[in-house]
């Protein structure tokens, strides 16, 4: 499994990646549970890539459901490298337009339930940084495939996770704009930080479905308005993906990210037993070895 080195979470409104060849599905196990279905591999340009809806096929999991350890870890025990998120999000910003793709660099945490955000607990303690929690490198790659797939993309942006499963209210959708985000969406927190931990490049394609609901001109947002623009987003995330794929030996190397935690594990070593490291091995065996 060790070649496949792309990974890519589908989000609402792409639940499979039409365009694989030679598909394995793979059940994962993980130390932190089930992740949210069964891995689909296939190739893709000659390449094996891994795909898993983040929602499970069918939509079935709510955004705070989502096993969001097991799903990265489950990518990291792949071989994954480089992990593209495909996030469907709200605009709060009004050159972001329904139908445009957003590549962020920034991220805002404003989840409220307990949703898991960090491998390292139960013994090994780790401090990783999460200063720009996305990667330059592999946002540059998206950001040039949608151009060459036809579609409008921005560069940069302030993305805030909400919780959900509800949109927001006119209320906190002015008071987010007033913060300076930029788009709103509801599983990009913690998925980015254990992305990290797990060091691997992450970045989201995020394709906006709406104005949310702060924009006085357009009808507050609804189920029906997201998944009309679904389906036309999806088609241009696939194209991109695909070109991506295409255009691997142009943009994938070692980034800085697949050794962050080089210097973030400060559990003592003596203090890290057999059962913990099992625990945590693929995440760290380099380092304790």
């Amino acid at each position: 499994m060790s070649n496949i080195e792309i990974g890519v979470f589908g989000g609402s409104g792409l639940y499979n990646m039409e365009a694989l060849t030679d598909i394995e599905e793979i059940s994962v196990s993980t130390p932190f549970g089930d992740p949210s279905d069964v891995v689909t591999v296939g190739t893709l340009h000659g390449r094996r890539v891994a795909f898993l809806p983040r929602h499970g096929r069918g939509h079935v999991l709510n955004p705070s459901e989502v096993n969001y350890r097991a799903n990265v870890y489950a990518m990291k025990s792949l071989g994954v490298k480089f992990l593209i998120s495909v996030n469907a999000c709200g605009s709060l910003q009004e050159e972001y337009a329904p139908g445009h793709i957003v590549v962020p660099d920034q991220l805002y945490d404003h989840t409220r339930h307990m949703r898991a955000r960090s491998f390292f607990n139960n013994g090994m303690v780790a401090h990783i940084s999460v200063a720009d929690p996305f990667s330059a490198e592999l946002n540059k790659a998206i950001v040039a495939a949608v151009k060459a797939s036809g579609g409008t993309v921005h560069e940069g942006g302030n993305f805030i996770t909400i919780e959900g499963p509800r949109f927001s209210t006119k209320a906190e959708s002015r008071t987010f704009r007033k913060w300076g985000m930029d788009i709103i969406g509801m599983t990009t927190s913690p998925e980015a930080f254990l992305a990290t931990e797990a060091e691997m490049a992450y970045s989201s394609m995020a394709a906006v479905t709406d104005y949310d609901v702060w924009h006085e001109s357009e009808e507050p947002v609804t189920v029906e308005m997201v998944i009309e623009t679904l389906g036309k987003n999806a088609r241009l995330a696939q194209d991109s993906l695909a070109h991506m794929v295409q255009h691997y030996d142009d943009w994938a190397g070692e980034y800085p990210v697949h050794n962050a935690l080089q210097f973030a594990l400060i559990t003592d070593r003596s203090k890290i037993t057999p059962e913990i490291r099992a625990q945590y091995g693929i995440l760290v065996d380099k380092y304790l070895d």
